[in-house]
């Protein structure tokens, strides 16, 4: 039983002191530690073991730099020692029905053969993040820092040629990964309290005396002084992030993208 409480105690620390990171130790991953973030992946939950995900790791100074740019102008990207970005993939299986003669088999069975639609999409989505997140706890394991960038989403024709992605290959997040600064580990911040977001049998609404209790201690940090002119949390909120214009860059960006994914006839 010591050893088990040991092993507990292990992955609650794991769990309970990761932070997301902006700033690496200026020293490249250790090529074994790349391996055993990418096995964590490989290793994370998948839906019918289909893998519906790829993972680019970026390193190039340049490609680095211009990733920096388009997602959403923050130079710390340039600077991460790694840079994975985990793509929804569909394409890989789509080839690989070709190469089986699956169109064949469609027109002999009567079978419609069509391309992935938006349930496919969501389905590689839920793929390549779970894996994305299984890359987070390996590496946090391993002493190495992680934060997530959503913007890859955006801009994405720039992002298609740059990552040479094919039609059914979104990008649908990226870690910037890289050693914690000698004796910089910043502590985690607070999180909402289980019965705000928790519910058993179904989803419940919350009051408004539950949102003013839910948003009590991130409202003590909210500063009249600001440039959206917000007067109160909520607007700043709504300001800073769904209604901003990287907001709807992400927007256009992903209906863009969603054109490839309409389920439509293979001739």
């Amino acid at each position: 039983m010591k050893k088990e409480g040991t092993h507990f105690e292990a992955v609650a620390d794991i769990l309970n002191k990761r932070v997301s990171m902006r700033r690496f130790k200026e020293q490249p991953l250790r090529e074994e530690d790349v391996q055993w973030v990418i096995e964590g992946a490989r290793r994370a939950p998948t839906a019918g073991n289909m893998m519906l995900y790829s993972i680019l790791l970026v390193t190039d100074p340049a490609k680095k730099l211009i990733l920096s740019e388009s997602c959403d102008h923050q130079p710390f990207i340039a600077k991460a020692p790694l840079v994975m970005v985990f793509v929804a993939d569909y394409q890989r299986w789509f080839d690989y029905y070709e190469a089986s003669g699956v169109k064949d088999y469609c027109q002999k069975t009567g079978k419609r053969f069509k391309g992935p639609d938006e349930g496919d999409l969501f389905l590689a989505c839920s793929d390549a993040l779970i894996a994305a997140q299984n890359s987070v706890i390996a590496a946090e394991a391993r002493g190495i820092a992680s934060c997530y960038i959503g913007d890859i989403m955006e801009n994405y024709e720039r992002h298609r040629e740059l990552l040479n992605l094919p039609p059914w290959a979104f990008p649908i997040a990226m870690l910037c990964l890289g050693y914690y600064p000698e004796g910089e580990r910043p502590s985690p911040r607070s999180r909402f309290e289980s019965k705000y977001i928790v519910f058993k049998e179904a989803y419940k609404k919350l009051s408004p005396d539950e949102l003013k209790a839910m948003f009590q201690e991130e409202e003590k940090s909210f500063s009249q002084n600001n440039p959206f002119k917000a007067e109160n949390l909520g607007q700043w909120m709504y300001a800073r992030k769904t209604g901003s214009d990287f907001a709807e860059e992400m927007a256009r960006s992903v209906r863009k993208a969603l054109k490839n994914w309409q389920g439509e006839s293979i001739l």
